[in-house]
């Protein structure tokens, strides 16, 4: 699978690896808009944790207010237990 508009590719399928399934932890997905794209995978049934970013106290709820890049996240797990994590970066996108 390629994204569109995307220089990477993420490959599927049942004995392409002999990974344990559930082994895959943490592979991140570029997204421009964390919460469209939470949005759509919850409303696809898949449970997303809720979107977060970083500060210099730690953790704190909701997307980075200024949506600096690289800074705002959510997580979910595939049903063979693999993480995903979604990330925003807007590098190249007007601001809305």
């Amino acid at each position: 699978m390629t994204p569109p508009g995307s220089a990477c590719s993420i490959t599927i399928g049942k004995g392409i690896t002999d990974a344990t399934p559930g082994s895959v932890r943490g592979t991140h997905l570029i997204v421009s808009d964390i919460e469209a794209a939470r949005a759509e995978l919850v409303g696809r049934g898949v449970e997303v944790s809720e979107v977060r970013h970083m500060t210099p106290s730690g953790w704190v709820p909701g997307p980075d207010p200024e949506h600096r890049d690289y800074n705002s996240f959510a997580d979910f797990s595939d049903p063979d237990g693999n993480t995903w994590v979604l990330q925003e970066v807007r590098v190249g996108k007007p601001e809305a």
